[in-house]
């Protein structure tokens, strides 16, 4: 092979890896708030008092797209949205990780980056020292943080055929104040940005607090756990009685043992197949098709 020859396979073998490994990143429209103020951009870091990666201070919506092997999609989609109290999102553990593990089932996922309190140097620090002053600041910010959820929903849907998605298999998943957001939205749609499934893992009913199921409720599915140290336990019944009395299509998966924030990690207990288990929750509830994957 000639250099010239061997220059050009190289630069299109860059190309192409550059093709592979970028972000699909996309911005959603939003309207500003005048009652809250954000200074400086969003950061991302990895916070050594949670042990995670995280983003803060996000003033503007936006959410990463993760497409499965053509050969496996299914097009089911799944809208994530990552936990951290509203003052942080777990990027990685409740977010990225958890869409190629979707993607692996054929599922398109789109991690979402929603409003946040908005906060300095240290998002997670301020959360951890914030005091009785986090619930208010969570009250002001949380409704714009579902309508980010809402736009969300009604961006995928508007735009399913782009990614060959079934329009009427698109769901929302939510961790911990990723899962008041998903309440939020359960509560709060329309025709246009109706889920056609909600997945709130450990959701924070204390800033979201459970209410009557709609009466078009979407099916859901609540995963926790007892030992919860947040206490989400009980909230998380609640929420499933409310379908159930609503006579909606509703699952718990309830774990005696996995605390919270347990994300994609590995803790050597049975809560660490959750997402194997929401999967096949999925295929019983018809929301999604068996992919071809091992």
């Amino acid at each position: 092979m000639t250099a010239n020859k061997t220059i050009i396979l190289l630069i299109t073998l860059l190309m192409t890896s550059t093709v592979i490994n970028a972000q699909e990143i996309i911005n959603l429209p939003f309207e500003p708030a005048s009652e809250v103020e954000w200074i400086g951009n969003e950061k991302n870091y990895y916070s050594t008092i949670w042990e995670n990666q995280v983003v803060t201070n996000v003033s503007s919506p936006s959410m990463q797209v993760f497409r499965p092997e053509p050969s496996v999609a299914n097009g089911t989609s799944v809208i994530i949205a990552p936990g951290g109290g509203l003052y942080a999102l777990s990027i990685e553990s409740e977010g990225n990780e958890v869409a190629k593990w979707l993607n692996t089932k054929g599922i398109t996922a789109f991690v979402l980056k929603y409003r946040l309190v908005p906060t300095g140097k240290d998002g997670v620090a301020e959360i951890t020292n914030g005091g009785d002053e986090v619930l208010k600041k969570v009250a002001q910010v949380l409704p714009l943080s579902y309508q980010d959820g809402l736009t969300a929903l009604n961006f995928v849907r508007q735009n399913a055929h782009k990614w060959q998605l079934d329009s009427e298999k698109i769901g929302f998943m939510g961790f911990s104040a990723g899962g008041a957001v998903a309440m939020g939205v359960a509560y709060n749609y329309s025709l246009e940005n109706r889920p056609n499934f909600i997945i709130p893992i450990y959701p924070w009913t204390t800033a979201m607090p459970v209410q009557d199921c709609p009466t078009d409720a979407p099916p859901i599915l609540i995963v926790c756990a007892t030992d919860d140290p947040l206490n989400l336990a009980p909230g998380s019944i609640a929420l499933y009685n409310s379908w159930l009395d609503g006579k909606k299509p509703v699952g718990l998966h309830m774990y005696s043992k996995g605390g919270h924030g347990f994300g994609m990690k590995q803790q050597g207990l049975p809560s660490d197949k959750w997402i194997l288990r929401t999967y096949e929750w999925l295929l019983a509830e018809g929301l999604t098709e068996e992919s071809n994957s091992n």
